[in-house]
């Protein structure tokens, strides 16, 4: 390791140039196209890892376009780092270019930075380290491209199907020393009959990803010239400073800002698709403030007005995320994703929203659920004590490992458990001026060097 540390210090200012040039490019979702899955600028993004990784002399393979990977190292046993290129929205409240990639103060600021390309730079740095100071490794040794990660991991799901498991694999889009526990995720859309009688819904529009805490949300309210005298009256009473409206006619319009957060943590954000329903229930008429109560209570981080509230011993508290609000034909959707505990079941999760929703009577329907079960591996298994030794000798943490609510590749490709991705100071995933520091970069690059030479020697010595 020593050498290690050598080789990565000399070429320090190559990964952050690297690891800039990555962030530049705005790896967002689109339309696909032969080659480009998940659209060009995924794309672009997956060249420029693949391109680096050939003019390294790293062996290299392209997966259709929705992974792709970087590998040395011979033998059967095959150790994997995973990260992914892509990036969610930006969102709004940036100092700077979310794809600008400013230095500024020593910290790149980025979409991405520390979820998951300054990771993922970093790993493909200490694969190049660790192909020139340990050549005669008995093992393979991979670091993997996904392309897909925040849309739902089809990227990682194709890899599986394609290519073979590892015998040990990490995946750097976590915290420290490791997660050895993920909640189970679910992706639901509740539905329900927009309001009308005089007081109509009209439009409601918020939100991106649903792993994103929302931080705009816009609705359009029809009111009926009978009601505008009570509608006026509970505009001036209203609360909440965060949320703008106007009048243009008998139409009101308003609009609702918050913060955004990572869905795994709701509480480290603030919804404005719940400032604009308890705004909603606020202003409109006596008659119909129910129907926007309900749905105020469905946006409760804890899950309680979705009846799903609980928690278990391993993993504790169940979090729920109202990630996007939208309308269409009269109804309308709340799309949820909500982390569960890792005792519970995904069939167990949907019987409770269907029986709340049941009691809310036949206005609401659950239209579409879709389920990540949890990940679990005991804290003796080999695996997971050879990575807790690497982080106490590397950062000095012996903390134990956590229950992570985000998802990660690890809960997809087999034997893999997620591993920290950044470090005190760099900005929390997800959120506005997201940003790693360029010494970091170079002690990641450090730690995931150590965890993979000691993945590898534990694979060569138990295959």
């Amino acid at each position: 390791m020593a050498e290690v540390r050598r080789w990565l210090t000399e070429r320090h200012d190559e990964l952050v140039a690297d690891t800039v040039s990555m962030l530049r490019i705005a790896s967002l979702q689109d339309d696909p196209s032969p080659g480009a899955p998940y659209g060009a600028n995924v794309r672009a993004a997956l060249d420029l890892a693949l391109d680096l990784s050939r003019a390294w002399g790293l062996r290299t393979k392209d997966l259709d376009g929705h992974a792709g990977f970087a590998e040395i190292g011979e033998g059967a046993p095959l150790v994997l780092s995973l990260g992914h290129l892509d990036v969610v929205p930006p969102g709004n409240g940036w100092t700077c270019d979310p794809f600008g990639a400013e230095i500024r103060d020593g910290w790149i600021y980025a979409r991405g930075a520390t979820d998951d390309k300054g990771p993922t730079m970093a790993s493909l740095y200490a694969l190049r380290a660790l192909r020139d100071v340990c050549p005669d490794l008995r093992a393979r040794l991979r670091v993997v491209f996904g392309c897909n990660e925040e849309s739902g991991m089809e990227c990682v799901k194709h890899y599986v199907a394609t290519e073979e498991a590892p015998t040990f694999g990490i995946s750097p889009d976590a915290g420290w020393p490791l997660a050895h526990a993920e909640k189970g995720i679910a992706n639901f859309v509740v539905s329900f009959a927009a309001p009308r009688e005089g007081f109509d819904l009209m439009d409601i529009e918020g939100g991106e990803r649903p792993n994103v805490v929302m931080d705009r949300c816009e609705a359009k309210v029809r009111v009926d010239r009978r009601l505008r005298p009570e509608v006026e009256a509970n505009l001036a009473r209203a609360w909440d400073r965060n949320v703008e409206w106007e009048w243009d006619g008998d139409l009101l319009t308003a609009v609702a800002r918050g913060k955004a957060a990572h869905a795994a943590h709701p509480f480290a954000g603030d919804s404005a698709a719940v400032r604009l329903f308890r705004f909603l229930s606020e202003v409109a008429p006596s008659e119909r403030k129910e129907e926007f109560a309900r749905a105020l209570e469905t946006g409760h981080p804890s899950g309680v007005g979705l009846g799903i509230h609980g928690c278990d011993e391993p993993s504790g508290d169940l979090t729920s995320n109202l990630g996007i609000v939208s309308f269409d034909d009269g109804r309308v959707s709340l799309l949820f994703n909500v982390r569960y505990p890792v005792t519970w079941t995904g069939a167990e999760l949907r019987r409770r929203v269907e029986a709340k929703l049941a009691k809310l009577g036949p206005a609401w329907r659950l239209e579409r659920f879709n389920d990540a079960p949890p990940l679990y591996f005991p804290l003796d298994h080999p695996m997971v004590s050879a990575i807790r030794e690497v982080v106490r000798l590397e950062l000095g943490i012996e903390d134990p490992p956590i229950v992570m609510g985000g998802g990660t590749y690890a809960r997809v490709v087999p034997n893999t458990v997620s591993v920290g991705a950044s470090l005190p100071g760099d900005g929390a995933a997800h959120e506005s001026d997201e940003r790693i520091h360029v010494d970091h970069l170079l002690k990641l690059s450090e730690v995931y060097a150590h965890m993979l030479l000691r993945l590898a020697t534990l694979a060569a010595r138990t295959s």
